[in-house]
This record gives C-alpha cells, structure tokens and sequence, in this order.
C-alpha cells in the first residue's frame, strides 16, 4: 500500500506565497514523475506542474514564473511553491505520483486528498 499525504493549503490574499509538501509512503521501490493537478469548483482537473526523477520540469502556461515544483528523492516528497498567487489559483491542489512497488513493476498512479487553496482578492 502507497500513500500520498498533502499538507500546506490555506487561505492568502492575493499577490501571497504558499508552499504544498506531498510525502510518499509504504511499499515503495522507486518513484518516476511526481505533479501537482488542481481542480477549480465547476471545472476540470488540471496539471499544474510536473517534475521526473531527474529532475526535468514542466509547467502550465498559466503558472510558469510564479510556481516552482522541486522533489527530494531521499523523502519521498514533492513540492510546488507557490509565489504571486492570484484569486484565479483557487482551487483544491492534488498530488500524483508514478510508483513502481518492486523493481518488476510496472508503475502506478497514486493520487493525494487533496489541499484547499484559497486566494482572496
């Protein structure tokens, strides 16, 4: 069994910084690309930001500049910093992960709780 645990939501006034932390844990060999998804009220789930084991970056047009995802391999952890956040942020931020359970596994998606992210204007 896998978990993905978020933390680092909140509510902050727009033009605001926030920082989510996603911490994989369980049985767990090795971890392939982590992302940020979020999901506004009324819309689509969106990827906001994903990063490989190598460390490659990628982001959604309407974040490059103020996100910055970053991964630490030893904890199993993902990040997104969030800086000059806008109302239009608002949403509930998810974690995924692409996990292999064993060394002949082929990967896995695992999904987080999700973390409300609330900007105000």
């Amino acid at each position: 069994q896998v978990q993905l645990v978020e933390s680092g939501g909140g509510l902050v006034q727009a033009g605001g910084s926030l920082r989510l932390s996603c911490a994989a844990s369980g049985s767990i060999f090795s971890i392939n690309a982590m992302g940020w998804y979020r999901q506004a009220p009324g819309k689509q789930r969106e990827l906001v930001a994903v990063i490989s084991s190598a460390g490659s970056t990628n982001y959604a047009d309407s974040v490059k500049g103020r996100f910055t995802i970053s991964r630490d391999n030893a904890k199993n952890t993902v990040y997104l910093q969030m800086n000059s956040l806008k109302p239009e942020d608002t949403a509930v931020y998810y974690c995924n992960a692409a996990i292999l359970g064993t060394s002949w596994s082929d990967p896995h998606d695992y999904w987080g709780q999700g973390t409300q992210v609330t900007v105000s204007s």
